[in-house]
């Protein structure tokens, strides 16, 4: 077998983990009641349950057993394995905490590999539909009762969800709650606010035109593997300024399509510029 084959099976090898990883992680969410979960405080009106510590732990336990070379970083226990390694597993185990605890099933396990940087191999499982969203670096897809399906953006919905959970590093100048309120927006799409990363996924499966959010995205546990599907479907994705996407504080925008994207970076651009809401 050639180096390219042995890079292509990896790649497989890889992609096929992180969607089991994610699927493993939804099925503890799924199993798991709501209703009176432990929760531990974490400051700033955040908080974790301890759905998310099993959540975690069930998706660390398969990661580290088929690939015990690599790091990992998880959003409850913090960066493990090799400082240096090249090879670096991101896993948000239960991305909208604040919607399972009070019963709410908009949320999304998220798992991405990450090396020298770049995505190479990314999965989003939704725990109450058994859909999942994953990615090998090159192809998007959608699994569905076993079988996959290519995802294909589209911005017909003119739904766009915005990210309003801090923090804002980008503020005062720019604020994506302003956009609530621009008539130019309303004119143009249906806001939403799912508060959780699996609408980013939706973005790729054309569920959605749209995703704006602020924040620091570089090494992100909930972004990383939303982001590489919407790469991998053909979405167009940059910063809030229209740079790339995992670069220090500029936030993001995931769009069905290259207008949908002008549209929305133009709002921001101009809010931006102005500094206060119009």
């Amino acid at each position: 077998m050639s180096n390219a084959d042995d890079a292509s099976e990896t790649t497989t090898g890889d992609a096929d983990l992180a969607r089991r990883a994610a699927e493993l992680g939804a099925q503890v969410v799924r199993s798991r009641d709501w209703r009176g979960v432990a929760r531990e405080d974490k400051g700033g009106g955040d908080f974790a349950t301890a759905v998310d510590v099993e959540a975690e732990r069930a998706v660390l336990g398969l990661l580290r057993a088929a690939r015990p070379d690599d790091a990992f970083k998880a959003e409850e226990s913090g960066r493990t394995g090799a400082p240096d390694a090249a090879r670096r597993w991101l896993v948000d185990p239960l991305c909208g905490t604040l919607n399972f605890a009070v019963g709410t099933h908009l949320v999304g396990v998220n798992v991405a590999l990450q090396e020298h940087g770049r995505t190479t191999a990314a999965a989003t499982a939704d725990p109450y539909t058994g859909e999942t969203y994953w990615t090998d670096g090159a192809r998007a897809r959608l699994r569905r009762d076993g079988a996959d399906t290519p995802l294909e953006p589209s911005p017909e919905s003119r739904l766009v969800d915005l990210n309003l959970d801090p923090p804002y590093p980008n503020a005062p100048a720019l604020r994506v709650a302003r956009l609530l309120t621009d008539a130019d927006f309303e004119r143009a799409f249906r806001p939403r606010v799912v508060s959780s990363t699996l609408a980013v996924a939706w973005v790729a499966a054309g569920r959605r035109a749209g995703y704006v959010t602020d924040g620091r995205l570089e090494g992100s546990v909930h972004f990383a593997a939303g982001i590489a599907l919407c790469e991998a479907a053909g979405c167009t994705v940059t910063d809030l300024r229209g740079g790339p996407v995992h670069r220090g504080d500029g936030g993001l925008i995931a769009a069905a399509d290259e207008r949908t994207h002008a549209l929305l970076l133009d709002l921001i651009t101009r809010q931006e510029t102005t500094g206060v809401r119009r």
